[in-house]
């Protein structure tokens, strides 16, 4: 990432918007960036191979607003029109956006404001609000309600192993922290899972401003619903990597630990796990049949806090609340003695 000339007067806040074959949504996005209450912004465009009229609709913005700029990044890839638009930032403050969404107003201004109050803070969002253009969205609303409830920094540590909290366009960060833990990294993973995973692995710090900011749009052609690295497969294989990584910091009892769920899920995660090298004490289930198996006890059964660490897998929706009310109810502390790992459904 090229630091700013000194000798020129910068932005406080860069702006990223990839962009690919996006000529139905581009100059809404743009408009949105245009239309901001806070107006010391540059706005970083990065055309990645578009074939359309994609990047006509583009140089129409930059011909009238002096602040927008775009680059050709001819190598396919979010990961690779993300940063190279990194390369070309001058702001102290880094935001990101996508090509078919939307930023409300008064976004950038409320992010601005917040890590300015709060120096301590790597990283902020803020609410989201779904927006549908599919049939098929019950999914994306269920999740797009949850990170909606993931507020405060302790929220979104605790949750990092559920789903990402974060949707990828509403962030904004600090270029120090930038420097500090590394940019978007390519692999058959969700890149902005990882690279969040990664940040909050190495001690950044995020809490959200609990006002809307973005309107999220779940479009049939989303990447997160077209390409295999948003599969689940790809964000299960990606939170096992860095949950390993927290849990040979945060288990006293590691190699040892339990598992609640002896379903599918909690066996496949539990086999993943055990490859990294990690030992399965036992399973934890409702489930009466489940339980009858050898190395799997009822959930009524389970021991007092303080001898064992346990992993949530069950992701069946209703159920982490009352397993989570469960394990406190037996002494169990969240981030001491339990983790919550499970996606949403």
């Amino acid at each position: 990432m090229k630091n700013p000339d000194s000798n020129v007067s910068a932005p406080l806040i860069s702006v990223v918007l990839p962009f690919y074959n996006a000529e139905k949504t581009l100059s809404r996005a743009i408009q949105s960036i245009i239309n901001q209450t806070f107006t010391n912004w540059e706005l970083i465009l990065v055309n990645n191979a578009s074939s359309d009229t994609s990047v006509d609709i583009a140089k129409m913005h930059i011909a009238i607003d002096s602040r927008i700029i775009m680059i050709n990044e001819p190598k396919k890839g979010v990961v690779n029109a993300f940063n190279t638009g990194l390369n070309f930032c001058k702001g102290t403050y880094i935001a990101r956006m996508d090509a078919d969404d939307v930023s409300l107003p008064e976004r950038l201004q409320w992010q601005c404001d917040f890590l300015i109050s709060n120096p301590e803070i790597d990283l902020t969002s803020g609410l989201v609000r779904h927006v549908s253009d599919n049939r098929d969205t019950r999914g994306y609303k269920i999740y797009v309600d949850w990170i909606n409830t993931l507020i405060s920094e302790e929220q979104i540590y605790l949750n990092q192993f559920v789903e990402s909290p974060f949707a990828n366009p509403s962030v904004m960060f600090t270029r120090k922290a930038l420097l500090k833990y590394g940019t978007c990294r390519d692999g058959h993973f969700p890149e902005d899972y990882e690279m969040w995973l990664r940040w909050l692995s190495m001690g950044a710090r995020s809490c959200k401003i609990e006002k809307e900011i973005l309107l999220w749009h779940d479009t049939p052609s989303r990447l997160s619903r077209n390409d295999k690295i948003y599969s689940k497969e790809a964000f299960n294989a990606i939170k096992i990597h860095y949950l390993d990584i927290w849990l040979r910091k945060h288990n006293p009892f590691f190699p040892y630990l339990v598992i609640w769920g002896a379903g599918k899920t909690g066996h496949k995660n539990a086999l993943l796990l055990k490859k990294l090298g990690h030992k399965i004490s036992y399973f934890v289930d409702v489930s009466t049949k489940k339980t009858s198996a050898l190395g799997c006890i009822p959930y009524n059964e389970l021991p007092c806090a303080g001898t064992c660490f346990i992993v949530s897998f069950v992701g069946n929706r209703g159920a982490a609340p009352l397993i989570k009310k469960e394990l406190l109810s037996k002494g169990y502390t969240e981030r001491v003695s339990f983790i919550m790992a499970a996606g949403i459904h």
